[in-house]
């Protein structure tokens, strides 16, 4: 019966993603800036993404995480694992490099440590 619920269409997984830090793991069907079905959409970054599950439309997805842009380690999107700021940083590594973050961003994380 679970068969005949998926869609012909949906992508096999291709493998499963696993947050480094969280450890969130999720099966991802498609890694890269441009989710199949997301006609002209573009990410700014290369993306773990996964078919929405909550939601019978095709062109609808789920980003899961990618790759900090420093130490290459694989984190989630959750507010305490990673922090997109022109690029995915963990946040490890915004920690380290705290002083080379806007003043507003500085501030965010000295709010959410409180």
């Amino acid at each position: 019966m679970q068969d005949e619920m998926q869609s012909v269409e949906d992508p096999e997984p291709k493998g499963m993603f696993e947050c480094s830090l969280c450890r969130l793991k999720a099966p991802y069907s498609y890694y890269g800036p441009k989710p199949p079905n997301a006609r002209s959409l573009v990410l700014l970054e290369d993306c773990y993404t996964m078919n929405d599950p909550f939601t019978p439309q095709r062109d609808t997805f789920l980003i899961l995480g990618s790759h900090c842009c420093l130490c290459k380690t694989v984190v989630c999107v959750g507010q305490e694992c990673s922090l997109f700021y022109t690029k995915r940083f963990c946040i490890p590594c915004v920690k380290k490099h705290i002083d080379e973050f806007p003043e507003e961003i500085q501030l965010d994380l000295q709010k959410k440590k409180q």
